[in-house]
């Protein structure tokens, strides 16, 4: 770590608060057990054995300047607890509580296509209709792709029409806003390309956040609202959720208390965060128990014990992977029968989110964070409460290492080279063991989870080494989703 950084983490520890909030006082069947045990509980990705049975989750916080988080937690087919943690914008400001505002990002979206399911189950809209056939005051330009088959909203949904613009990076709150049709068609103010059909409609998965968008315009022109007005009338006031707005940018009451985006040293991004105006794919602002309070409804409805919003064959069809995807419509699927869970994560900057849910059983969870180092903390966080409320086949990504004899260390050291030229160096450094790509400055630390099996602490990846009469002569690692092979060439 350098200086600089290491400086600002120090500030960051002493800085942040130890205090956090209660349970939300509408959540009473908490089991104020399981609410310490999941805080006092996280694993870090990699732990050493026998040295460290869980860490507290305000420490996890510091390790990845993240300011605030907030979470609920869904047991019973309820939401059983919401609480939130630190603080929305670093020392002196409100700490987080249950009601603190997030940007929830990309999980806008599945929030925003149960809305545009509801036109659909009033027939105003058909999931394999020609979008273009129902757009109003824009239109998909056609194409040779687009005249072999439509773009539909079903595709759209499923992330399987072939459009093109994967995310946005929003703008700062000084900045001029394009309106959704310039943002189609990539046109100033807008500052991404536009969104156009490049691949065959419905002939494979690829996440297309410019997809959403034009669902967005979609459902402006059949509804003739707003969007964040729309939102309300068909899906956050009905579900009670109260502290939801797809407004953009954030005004008005919302404001006091909305958290403030963070960089990854844990600093306030410029202008407080960042503003989408591609609302349903990355504009929702809310907080950990209301995204909760729609998974409910979902597993509600599957078992016919609620219509709030959707019908039981409604949400079927919603959690039916499309065209052998990942996805349904809105929702990403894992796992199957009763372990299988719906959900989506979410990354705008300055802030990353979790939420995910059991399609069968009543549990599940929503993780809210303010910070751009959030995305590994959130995972900890859910892997903790998976943990504690027993989810069954719920994979856990920590890895149980292994400290090594330092005399043992050595047969690891050296240069070793890939056939095609690129050289890694290994290096011993006390009782740790240090890679560097040849010609870099930054180096890796190797931790062993075996004799023969280390981890590259960064980047998460899995190096297998060779070991021929006690020395390392070559290794296995994943590069880019293949394996290369290094062989050593010198002391």
């Amino acid at each position: 770590m350098k200086i600089a950084r290491l400086v600002v983490c120090l500030i960051f520890v002493c800085l942040l608060p130890t205090a956090c909030s209660p349970p939300a006082a509408t959540e009473p069947a908490a089991d104020l057990s399981k609410i310490e045990t999941v805080e006092q509980s996280l694993l870090p990705h990699f732990y050493f054995e026998g040295e460290q049975q869980g860490v507290a989750l305000l420490e996890r916080m510091r390790h990845y300047n993240v300011p605030g988080i907030s979470l609920a937690v869904i047991e019973g087919g309820e939401v059983v607890w919401a609480k939130g943690y630190g603080v929305g914008a670093g020392e002196g400001s409100d700490p987080i509580d249950a009601d603190t505002l997030f940007q929830a990002a990309s999980i806008s979206k599945p929030i925003a296509v149960m809305a545009v399911m509801r036109l659909v189950e009033e027939g105003t809209l058909d999931l394999d209709q020609d979008v273009n056939q129902l757009l109003s005051s824009w239109e998909l330009p056609a194409n040779d792709w687009t005249s072999q088959a439509p773009v539909t909203l079903r595709a759209l949904m499923s992330h399987t029409a072939g459009t093109t613009v994967h995310g946005f990076p929003g703008y700062r709150p000084d900045q001029p806003l394009p309106e959704v049709p310039q943002i189609l068609d990539g046109q100033e103010p807008a500052n991404t390309a536009a969104v156009r059909v490049d691949k065959l409609p419905g002939e494979g998965f690829r996440y297309s956040g410019g997809g959403t968008t034009i669902m967005q315009q979609l459902a402006m022109d059949v509804s003739g609202l707003p969007f964040p007005q729309f939102m309300s009338r068909q899906l956050l006031d009905p579900l009670g959720m109260s502290r939801s707005t797809y407004q953009q940018p954030l005004s008005g009451h919302w404001v006091s208390n909305a958290s403030r985006a963070h960089d990854a040293e844990g600093q306030v991004v410029q202008g407080g965060w960042h503003v989408y105006p591609e609302m349903a794919a990355a504009g929702l602002w809310t907080t950990a128990g209301d995204l909760a309070r729609a998974a409910v409804e979902v597993q509600k409805s599957l078992k016919g014990k609620s219509n709030k919003v959707l019908k039981q064959s409604t949400l079927s069809e919603m959690l039916t992977a499309q065209n052998g995807g990942p996805a349904g419509l809105g929702f990403f699927l894992n796992g199957e029968g009763q372990s299988l869970r719906f959900g989506h994560g979410g990354s705008n900057r300055g802030f990353r989110c979790s939420l995910e849910a059991y399609v069968q059983r009543g549990q599940g969870a929503a993780i809210m964070t303010n910070a751009s180092h959030g995305a590994a903390l959130a995972r900890e966080v859910l892997e903790a409460i998976a943990r504690v409320y027993q989810w069954p086949d719920y994979p856990q990504t920590s890895v149980k290492v292994v400290r090594l004899a330092p005399e043992l260390l050595d047969r690891y050291r050296g240069i070793f080279e890939h056939p095609v030229g690129g050289r890694f160096e290994i290096v011993r450094e006390g009782d740790e063991l240090y890679g560097s790509r040849s010609g870099s400055d930054e180096k890796d630390k190797l931790l062993a989870a075996s004799e023969t099996e280390f981890y590259l602490e960064s980047q998460r990846s899995k190096v297998q080494f060779e070991l021929k009469e006690g020395q390392a002569v070559a290794f296995t690692v994943r590069v880019g989703g293949r394996e290369i092979r290094a062989e050593r060439v010198q002391e």
